[in-house]
């Protein structure tokens, strides 16, 4: 008679226990079905990056995926929710879908969403051809295809569906194509929405330089563009100081009158400062385009960042704008004002990556990561490592670190302030 108690008892807790796990996972998978974009995307509880993850010198190298969960694990203890990918041509993205899948399975606390990108390209986009910027390359029906398959694949995991990454922006020589091509996958996409072939909190944009998006010279102001704005969902632009510190440098370069008195410290946070207000003047100058085709539309940052190394026009030998005091001040700042003025700011990127410029280990392209190859931490993230929020975690089998071996006397041997004109003897 006890025997049999103790068995009803044991099976009761059972279904208790069954029963708090049932409502756990669902719980848990209600909270990832009907959290959207909307709710994410300039939401300070949801901090996002831009994420790589290439360890190696090559492409052709893919990270693992257990590679990829000890990356994710990281992104997660430092507080991101939200990471970019830019293609689905190459394993990356969906292995980082995959990896996410399987880290939620194995906490169901943990919590991290996507936005996916779809590269696209013109004719004859990166072969010994002539590229023709007005025919789309016939490669990116099937990019396209690739990424609604993983948005339905993992609708609980993929928020964003971009198409294109500065796809449109005229620098782009090697592929860009004109507003209309990407007019044409944005609308494809919402009818898909519409038809019940993707979810329909899926968020669909762009994402591309500010002056892709009408910030810059009316040259992009066009027809499609503005078919383009009122398409997507919202606008993701980019917004980068830290390359016209050599190519725009006005705001960056010092008169000596206006930092008399400064100590050199002083004079790059004014940099600083002036750096971050230079991106709020991009941001601002897309938001007035957007307003003057009288269409209200949520604008976020898909990319910005600051290079910490380079052997090239932002070194010691060109605008002195790279080095970690300066990535970690315009860190700070951007977070502050995108978070008071509630604007998602994918910050570019989280680990340094060697295959964009693998010929040259000082090029800046190799260091944008707020982390290096090894898993130290630049200065941005000194203070989380003395929190211990790091513990336990590594990268390639290395502890998360500080770089400079923490100390900030042999970081600040790298620090110099922006140049100062010179004086105007006139």
């Amino acid at each position: 008679m006890n025997t049999l108690r103790n068995i009803g008892l044991f099976g009761f807790f059972l279904s208790i226990l069954f029963i708090v796990a049932s409502c756990t996972t669902q719980h848990s998978n209600m909270k990832d079905n009907t959290i959207t974009a909307a709710d994410i995307l300039g939401n300070p509880d949801y901090p996002a990056i831009s994420y790589g993850g290439y360890r190696g010198k090559t492409r052709d190298i893919q990270p693992t995926i257990e590679e990829l969960k000890e990356d994710l694990k990281i992104l997660s203890a430092m507080g991101i929710r939200i990471l970019r990918t830019y293609n689905v041509q190459l394993p990356h993205a969906s292995n980082i879908l995959k990896a996410i899948k399987i880290l939620k399975s194995e906490d169901p606390d943990f919590e991290m969403y996507v936005m996916l990108g779809a590269w696209i390209d013109c004719l004859n986009a990166w072969t010994n051809q002539v590229v023709n910027h007005y025919v789309e390359s016939p490669n990116n029906a099937d990019e396209i295809q690739r990424a609604i398959v993983l948005a339905n694949e993992y609708p609980d995991i993929v928020k964003v569906l971009a198409v294109g990454n500065e796809a449109m922006v005229k620098w782009a020589t090697s592929y860009y194509v004109q507003a209309d091509v990407i007019l044409k996958w944005v609308n494809h996409l919402q009818q898909l929405k519409q038809d019940g072939s993707l979810p329909q909190s899926l968020w669909i944009t762009s994402s591309d330089n500010f002056a892709s998006w009408g910030g810059g010279d009316s040259e992009y102001h066009n027809a499609s563009l503005e078919a383009l704005v009122a398409a997507v969902d919202y606008i993701s632009m980019h917004t980068y100081p830290f390359h016209d510190t050599h190519y725009n440098a006005g705001f960056w370069e010092a008169n000596p009158e206006d930092v008399e008195g400064q100590s050199q410290l002083e004079q790059i946070q004014t940099a600083m400062l002036n750096a971050r207000d230079y991106a709020i003047e991009q941001y601002t100058s897309v938001k007035n385009y957007v307003e003057s085709l009288g269409i209200e539309k949520p604008i976020h940052i898909g990319e910005t960042g600051w290079a910490t190394i380079s052997g090239g026009f932002y070194g010691r030998k060109g605008s002195h704008a790279a080095d970690e005091y300066k990535q970690a001040l315009y860190y700070k700042f951007m977070r502050t004002w995108t978070n008071e003025n509630n604007i998602a700011c994918f910050f570019f990127e989280a680990f340094d990556e060697r295959w964009k410029d693998v010929n040259n280990s000082k090029g800046s392209e190799n260091h944008f990561g707020l982390f290096t190859i090894d898993g130290k931490a630049k200065y941005a993230l000194w203070d989380l490592v003395d929190k211990g929020v790091f513990d336990g975690l590594n990268r390639k089998g290395n502890p998360i670190t500080k770089t400079f071996k923490g100390s900030t006397e042999n970081l600040f041997v790298s620090v110099i302030p922006p140049i100062l004109l010179e004086p105007n003897l006139n």
